[in-house]
């Protein structure tokens, strides 16, 4: 293939934004934006310490080799006129894509359109286009955009194509919500953001659970408490299946940090997971068994068994949870929902009563009797000697 050739058809992504020459060493900065390390090494050593393409100031000046650009720049010069057509026409497209979410020039209907095709593609999931997602720093830019942008339309749906790209690519980027100004600007969304809105972000705030990355934000929105006020609150909402779901899935995230676990009792978590436990049973079906793991986590702090405790429905909810025999699924919210009672009935005499009173003793015969796991059935022994020793002691001390 002779250089005009090579000229012709780079595919932008391929190019190096300071030279647009071809990727020869592909090295990406902490900003998530690939050069050539020569022009980089260049750009730095001139003294520049931002980015030469979205001009934000470098952290973190390191560079780093970027592997899975220089495996493609290699397929596609090695395959030359063979490289699957496709692929490039993903590259250049979703360039075009992005250029038309960063132009000035752009209209809202215009980058609303093309916010739209990038909803289609990331629903057709395959590996190069995964890579391209990534390289192309997709989920940065979305981001800054919503951060930026003041209409509520443009929002929810950017918003809705991050949910779509946080199982395909790197979730770094998410840290910039740590940002003082954007924290803000997240908090607003989730108080005053459509219910779509309030849903994806809870969608993102469940994702932050999922890597190493970001368990520092995980943390910082944990201990926000108006952040866990409103997915409290969105949790609480039954009648609106998805985002009561969804503020479940947040609760549950963040809950997975210890750190985080006072400050979810003080925003109110138990009372949300209570009122979220005691809707429908089609409500509950999938997520009883994590709604459950929420409170066996908090019940853990003396603030949490006595949240427990205190609610008015709190124990007769839980006892609603220990016979759940339709799937191996249940029979593990079962198992958690014994081993929580366990927990608060040894240092609570009122909990113990309520749960007599909700039919404790013939909840745990039956679950005896079920096909549950030994755990189960072990646990399920071990609060019923609690009970009635306990009982026995205090029948004893009234005489």
């Amino acid at each position: 293939m002779n250089e005009a050739r090579i000229e012709i058809t780079i595919p932008h992504l391929f190019r190096c934004p300071i030279s647009l020459d071809l990727l020869e060493d592909p090295v990406t900065l902490c900003t998530g934006q690939t050069y050539d390390r020569s022009s980089i090494e260049k750009w730095l050593s001139a003294g520049n310490l931002t980015c030469p393409v979205t001009m934000q100031k470098l952290h973190d000046p390191s560079i780093v080799p970027n592997h899975t650009l220089r495996h493609l720049i290699d397929q596609w010069l090695q395959l030359g006129h063979q490289f699957h057509p496709g692929n490039s026409a993903t590259i250049d497209y979703l360039t075009s894509l992005k250029h038309a979410l960063q132009s000035p020039d752009s209209s809202l209907d215009h980058k609303l359109q093309a916010l739209h095709k990038i909803q289609l593609l990331s629903d057709e999931y395959c590996s190069f286009k995964r890579s391209c997602f990534n390289q192309l720093s997709y989920l940065t830019l979305l981001l800054q955009l919503v951060f930026e942008t003041r209409s509520m339309e443009f929002t929810e749906l950017a918003l809705s194509c991050i949910v779509k790209l946080l199982p395909l690519v790197n979730l770094d980027p998410l840290n910039m919500i740590k940002d003082e100004s954007k924290l803000s600007t997240f908090v607003s969304l989730l108080e005053k953001g459509t219910t779509k809105t309030k849903t994806s972000l809870c969608h993102l705030i469940d994702s932050t659970a999922t890597s190493t990355q970001t368990q520092e934000l995980c943390h910082v929105l944990g201990n926000s408490r108006k952040v866990i006020e409103e997915i409290v609150r969105l949790a609480r909402e039954i009648q609106e299946e998805e985002s009561s779901k969804a503020g479940i899935k947040a609760m549950s995230a963040l809950c997975s940090l210890q750190s985080n676990r006072e400050s979810l009792v003080r925003g109110g978590a138990i009372d949300g997971v209570i009122a979220y436990m005691s809707g429908s049973d089609k409500l509950q079906k999938n997520l009883a068994p994590m709604a459950m793991g929420i409170i066996e986590k908090l019940v853990v702090l003396e603030s949490g068994k006595v949240g427990v405790v205190n609610h008015p429905s709190g124990i007769q909810t839980v006892v609603k949870m220990v016979f759940r025999v339709c799937n191996n699924q249940e029979y593990c919210c079962s198992e958690v929902a014994v081993g929580v009672l366990l927990v608060i009935c040894r240092d609570y005499g009122v909990a113990r009563e309520e749960a007599i009173g909700a039919g404790i003793l013939t909840q745990l015969l039956f679950l005896l009797q079920s096909q549950c796991g030994n755990k189960t059935k072990t646990k399920a022994r071990m609060l019923l000697k609690l009970l009635r020793s306990k009982w026995n002691q205090e029948s004893n001390n009234k005489l």
